[in-house]
């Protein structure tokens, strides 16, 4: 154990990486990547058109480089006969400021159960009020280095930077999440072509017959509806006999070219 380090990490991976990273079972479940706060922005080439700079632009940058500065600058907080151990003062809720956090927490909790909008990041979900608390007064202390609490203001602009990198971890698992399910629609239009010898499928035929990595009708169906949309299967109406039974529900395969 090493009392009073902190350390803060800025990591960049490519967009095929990060969907890798939040489907895997094994962090999910350490709960490390609810520690990790994700961005995913749309790529800006193709929009990066030379424009001439705003007026207010470097004084702006230079106005906020100035603040970091003076921050940065200040002697580090230390424990009493430590030269490498932080001691931080704390920075408590204002009353307001409390008021806003607890009903954060109350809107995450109701959106992180079976079916809820949160339910497939939960492990970021849960400490959702713990970053905005501490976003909260990181905002705070740029604004003003000697507050002596986190205001109704800061804690607003906390929740507001959680609920944006909730929205991005849910952006990059849904990401991660279909494409997987596409990988596995390929599979299956795969064992039509190569295995398949009928000219129509039912449900039953893919999650009985077909892959190991399709074992209910629900899946079958999901993976179904996305050949469909691809042009790859054909709903057949009134249905069809395949390998000698009646199937209501078949779809034509359309073979390749």
């Amino acid at each position: 154990m090493f009392p009073g380090r902190r350390i803060t990490a800025h990591l960049m991976v490519q967009p095929a990486v990060a969907t890798i990273l939040f489907q895997d079972g094994l962090l999910l479940g350490q709960g490390i990547l609810s520690r990790i706060l994700p961005t995913a922005p749309e790529t800006a080439a193709g929009k990066r058109m030379p424009r001439p700079e705003q007026e207010a632009t470097d004084e702006a940058i230079k106005k906020y480089g100035s603040l970091l500065l003076n921050i940065l600058e200040r002697p580090l907080p230390l424990a009493a006969g430590k030269v490498n151990e932080l001691e931080p003062r704390t920075l408590p809720l204002s009353k307001d400021a409390i008021e806003l956090w607890n009903r954060f927490v109350a809107n995450v909790e109701n959106s992180i159960g079976p079916g809820g909008d949160l339910e497939p990041i939960k492990g970021l979900a849960n400490k959702l009020p713990e970053h905005a608390a501490r976003l909260a007064a990181v905002i705070e202390l740029v604004s003003d280095i000697h507050a002596s609490e986190v205001s109704p203001d800061g804690m607003k602009a906390g929740i507001t930077l959680a609920e944006h990198y909730a929205a991005e971890a849910l952006r990059v698992f849904e990401a991660g999440r279909l494409n997987d399910e596409l990988l596995l629609a390929q599979r299956l239009l795969d064992w039509l072509h190569r295995h398949w010898k009928e000219s129509a499928v039912s449900l039953p035929d893919i999650y009985q017959r077909g892959l190991n990595a399709i074992g209910d009708q629900a899946t079958a169906r999901k993976l179904v509806g996305i050949l469909v949309n691809h042009g790859w299967l054909v709903p057949m109406k009134g249905g069809a006999i395949i390998n000698g039974r009646r199937r209501r529900e078949a779809w034509g395969i359309v073979k390749e070219a």
